[in-house]
Order: structure tokens, then C-alpha cells, then sequence
């Protein structure tokens, strides 16, 4: 897709508000990115001036927000054509493409460079390649190319509690890796969950997503495997000193449930033609597709309680599992 058509969204019908310019930078995914972001700033054991773990989070959102908005310029064409996204400010023409891509810029440079004045370079690094990963490889290229899109582009959003480990320490230990790989490994039974009751928007867009082009049998296999190498993970930070009992026990129980929700969906007919979701609302699906919308919601619980149970167990200063 030429970057012209990109920016062919309607001219604004009326002066935006500025709740158009807040839609722009996604605040519910932005939320999931500072919380990560802060997880890894507390986990990496550092003490932190109150001000600057603030402005290092604020950096973090900004960056995020700054991502979004390059997203939403860029994909305006195809957002128009899906249900889930056409209400949004570019596609719906209350915000102009040009300056969605202007605020995008202008946001991206911003949390960079105070990211490296007020805590080191080493996490405004990471921030500036987070959102050039995310704004060019995966929303440029990935998205409309491959069906691996969601696989290879979940790095950016695994990458937050990265940067917050380095705005704290000014390193990337294992363990703050650790951390990145459990969302990366998220990811892919996360969105692929979602698409199998979505895909005929994503049909509709032209977005190579993963039902449409290996169909909904095998995105049911994929998610199962993914699902089984992504539970066993989560147990690992009770092993290297990052996580705790209570984290032991909230991977464990959790990651338990999470297999039995991607077994009872692989064993479904979710996605599949004559059983895809009504036409009123994102959560409103047809029976066949119920298990791809459990295993879906369940997700983001689960990986909010993962994250959650570190940020609690590094705050209170319970003490991580001995094994030796």
C-alpha cells in the first residue's frame, strides 16, 4: 500500500475537540504500556527520584501515544473499512491525517530526547526504537504484508517494561528481557483470539491476518502451541529471583487456565464461516465463537495479574523463592 494512500483520509468535517486528539494515542493501550513500563521500573531494585520515575513513565506514555497516532494516520484507509475501527478520528474525518502524523512526530521526538535528559540515554534508546518498530516496521510493513505481523510486531509492546528496568538502572539485565518475553509470547494468542471473531474486518481491510490466510482450524493449532510455550514461561521469574510465592502461585493457577481456554478453543469452530460475531458490538459473538472471545478476555487478565503480583511482591519487599 503506497504511503499516498495512506494519507487520503477525509478532510475534517468540523474542528476537532480535543477528546479527537486524545483518541489519537489510544489511552487503553496506553494504560497496559505504563503499567508494564512501571512494573519494570520498580522490578529492576533501583531507588528512584519520585520525579524522575515519574517523568521516565511519562516518556513511556508519550512514546506510546506518539506510536498510536503514526498508526492511526497511516492506517486510516483501512480503519475506514472495519467496524471495530472506522469511529476513529482520522477515518470518521474529524481529525486531519496530516495532523494525527504531525502530533505523532512531534510527541515522538519529545519523549525521546527528555527520556535522555532527565534519565539516561540507554532507555530513551530503547523508547525511540519501540516507536520506530512499531510505527514503520509494523504498521508500514508487517501489517499488510504478512501474516506474522502480530507475531513479529508484538516486540513493541513487550518492550515498556524494558524501558522502565533502564530508566531505573541504566541496564537490561536478563531478567528484564524476562519480562519482554512473557508479553511477546502474550501477543500472538492474544490478537489471534481476537481475530477469529473479527476476521471479516479484517477481510474487508485487505490485512493478511492470520484466519484469512492459513484459516481459522490452523490460527485454533497456532494458538494452542503458542499457548503451551507461553504458560510454562510465566513460572520462570519465580525461578531467576524476579518473582515471588505469590507470583508462583498467580502464573501458576493462571497459566493452568489459560492452557484449558486455548485446548477448549482449539477443539471449537471459532472463526469459521456461518459462525463469525453479530453486527452490534465488539464482545456480542455468535456461539461458535465464544471460546476465542474467552480465551481473549481472559488474556488481558491474566497478564495484568502477572504484572500486577510483581509490581505488589517489589513494592512490599517480599522476598523472592529460594531454591537452593
Amino acid at each position: 500500500m503506497a504511503m499516498t494512500e495512506a494519507v487520503s483520509a477525509p478532510a475534517a468535517k468540523a474542528p476537532a475537540r480535543w477528546q479527537d486528539f486524545v483518541q489519537l494515542l489510544k489511552p487503553r493501550v496506553m494504560s497496559l504500556v505504563v503499567f508494564t513500563g512501571l512494573t519494570g521500573l520498580v522490578c529492576a531494585g533501583r531507588w528512584v527520584n519520585p520525579i524522575l520515575a515519574g517523568v521516565a513513565i511519562l516518556c513511556i506514555a508519550v512514546g506510546a501515544g506518539a506510536s498510536a497516532s503514526l498508526n492511526m494516520w497511516y492506517d486510516a484507509d483501512i480503519d475506514a473499512k472495519m467496524r471495530r475501527t472506522r469511529s476513529r478520528p482520522v477515518p470518521s474525518g474529524r481529525v486531519q491525517g496530516a495532523d494525527a502524523l504531525a502530533l505523532g512526530v512531534v510527541l515522538s521526538m519529545f519523549s525521546v530526547m527528555l527520556m535522555g535528559m532527565a534519565l539516561n540515554w540507554l532507555a530513551a534508546g530503547l523508547l525511540a526504537f519501540t516507536i520506530f518498530f512499531y510505527a514503520v516496521v509494523y504498521t508500514i510493513w508487517l501489517k499488510r504484508w504478512t501474516a506474522q505481523n502480530i507475531v513479529i510486531g508484538g516486540l513493541a509492546g513487550a518492550l515498556p517494561p524494558v524501558i522502565g528496568w533502564a530508566a531505573a538502572s541504566g541496564s537490561v539485565p536478563l531478567n528484564a528481557w524476562l519480562l519482554c518475553a512473557i508479553i511477546f509470547m502474550w501477543t500472538p494468542p492474544h490478537f489471534w483470539a481476537l481475530s477469529l471473531y473479527t476476521s471479516e474486518d479484517y477481510k474487508k481491510a485487505g490485512v493478511p491476518m492470520m484466519p484469512l490466510v492459513a484459516g481459522a482450524a490452523s490460527t485454533r493449532k497456532q494458538i494452542l502451541i503458542y499457548s503451551l510455550l507461553f504458560a510454562p514461561l510465566c513460572l520462570v521469574p519465580a525461578l531467576t529471583g524476579l518473582g515471588g510465592p505469590y507470583y508462583l502461585a498467580v502464573a501458576a493457577l493462571g497459566g493452568l487456565v489459560f492452557v484449558l481456554l486455548a485446548v477448549r478453543l482449539f477443539r471449537s469452530h471459532a472463526g469459521e464461516v456461518g459462525k463469525q460475531r453479530k453486527d452490534d458490538g465488539l464482545y456480542d459473538v455468535r456461539a461458535g465463537a465464544k471460546d476465542a472471545r474467552n480465551l481473549f478476555a481472559f488474556s488481558i487478565l491474566y497478564l495484568t495479574l502477572l504484572f500486577a503480583t510483581l509490581l505488589v511482591e517489589h513494592l512490599m519487599r517480599i522476598k523472592p523463592l529460594e531454591l537452593s
